[in-house]
C-alpha cells in the first residue's frame, strides 16, 4: 500500500513538461506593435487610395452643383431658377449619401469586419421600409421627373388628377393646387398621370357669339371684327393680346340660332379680363346696329307691348371661353 500512496502523491505534485508561462505586457506590447506595423505597410495606402477617391467623386459632384446654381443666379426670380436650385439640393444630397456609403464599406473591410451580418440586417430591415413606403418613393420619383421635365411651375394653371387650379407650391412629395373656388387640394405626386397646363406661352380666347339667323352674316362678322379689334387695341389690353383677333365666321347653326366664334391669342392666363370686356362690347355694339342675338330653339320668349302681342329680340346668347 505504502508504494502505492507515495506513487500518486508523486503524480499529482508533479509539474507538466509542456506548461506555458504567461504572457507578460512586454509580449503583448510587441504583438500590438507588429499588427501596427502591418496595418501601416499593407492597409494604411488602401485606406488613403479610397478617401482620395471619395474626394475626387465628392469634387466633380459639388462642381456640377455649383454649375447648377451659377446657371439659376444667372436667372433671379423664375421659377426655373427655383427648380434648378432644387435639383442641386438633390443631387448633392443623393451623391453625398452614396459615395460616403459606398467608402464606408471599403473601410469595414480594412478593419477585417464581417459586412455579411450587417448587409442582410441592412436588407432585411431596407425590405420592410419599402414595402412601407413605397407610395413615398413613387411619390418623389415622379416629382423629380416633374421639375426635370418642366411640366409645371408654381403659379401656373393646370389640370392634375381631375382637378383644375392655380399650383401654389410644388415639392417632391406633393403638390398644392387651389382651385377656383378657393378650395387649397393636396395631390401626391404618384397621383398625376396626365398634366393639362393651361398657362404655357400663350392662350386663346374664345367668344361664342350666338346670333339669330335673320342677321346678315357678313354684316354680323364686320362688326365683330371691328369691336375685337377695339378690344385688341385698347390701352388696357395692349400687353396683354398678342396677335390680332381671329373671326372664324358661321360655325354652328342651330335652328334660329347662328354661332360666331371670336379667337384672341393672348398672354399665358390672362384671357379672362378680355374676355369681359369683348362680351360688354359685343353687347353695346348690337343693340347700336339692331342685330338680333340668337335664343336656342328649345326656348321661346314673348313680350306683351301695349295691348299688341310681338316676338321680342331674343335675349343675350354670348358664351366665351
Amino acid at each position: 500500500m505504502m508504494p502505492l500512496f507515495a506513487l500518486l502523491l508523486a503524480a499529482a505534485t508533479k509539474q507538466p513538461a509542456e506548461s506555458h508561462p504567461p504572457e507578460t505586457f512586454h509580449d503583448l506590447g510587441q504583438s500590438w506593435h507588429a499588427d501596427i506595423v502591418d496595418f501601416v505597410r499593407s492597409d494604411v495606402p488602401k485606406l488613403v487610395v479610397i478617401l482620395l477617391m471619395a474626394f475626387v467623386l465628392q469634387y466633380i459632384v459639388t462642381f456640377f452643383v455649383k454649375r447648377m446654381r451659377r446657371i439659376a443666379d444667372a436667372y433671379p426670380g423664375t421659377q426655373r431658377a427655383s427648380q434648378l436650385r432644387t435639383m442641386a439640393a438633390i443631387l448633392r444630397a443623393t451623391c453625398y449619401g452614396l459615395i460616403g456609403f459606398i467608402a464606408l464599406l471599403q473601410i469595414l473591410q480594412l478593419f477585417n469586419i464581417d459586412l455579411k451580418p450587417l448587409l442582410a440586417s441592412a436588407g432585411v430591415v431596407g425590405l420592410g421600409i419599402s414595402f412601407g413606403a413605397q407610395s413615398m418613393f413613387k411619390d418623389m420619383l415622379n416629382g423629380v421627373f416633374i421639375l426635370v421635365e418642366d411640366q409645371f411651375n408654381v403659379g401656373d394653371v393646370v389640370t392634375i388628377a381631375g382637378l383644375t387650379g392655380t399650383v401654389e407650391d410644388l415639392t417632391l412629395r406633393s403638390t398644392t393646387l387651389r382651385s377656383g373656388d378657393g378650395t387649397l387640394n393636396f395631390i401626391p405626386n404618384s397621383q398625376i398621370a396626365t398634366v393639362s397646363n393651361l398657362s404655357r406661352e400663350y392662350s386663346v380666347a374664345t367668344l361664342n357669339v350666338a346670333v339669330d339667323a335673320s342677321a346678315d352674316p357678313d354684316r354680323v362678322m364686320a362688326v365683330l371684327k371691328t369691336v375685337a379689334m377695339e378690344v385688341r387695341k385698347d390701352d388696357e389690353f395692349q400687353d396683354v393680346a398678342i396677335a390680332d383677333p381671329d373671326i372664324l365666321g358661321v360655325d354652328k347653326i342651330n335652328g334660329r340660332e347662328v354661332i360666331y366664334p371670336v379667337n384672341i391669342r393672348v398672354k399665358a392666363n390672362k384671357k379672362d379680363p378680355i374676355l369681359r370686356a369683348l362680351r360688354r362690347r359685343v353687347l353695346l355694339a348690337f343693340d347700336k346696329e339692331g342685330i338680333p342675338l340668337g335664343l336656342p330653339t328649345t326656348s321661346t320668349v314673348v313680350m306683351q307691348a301695349k295691348g299688341d302681342p310681338t316676338l321680342a329680340q331674343p335675349p343675350v346668347s354670348i358664351t366665351g371661353n
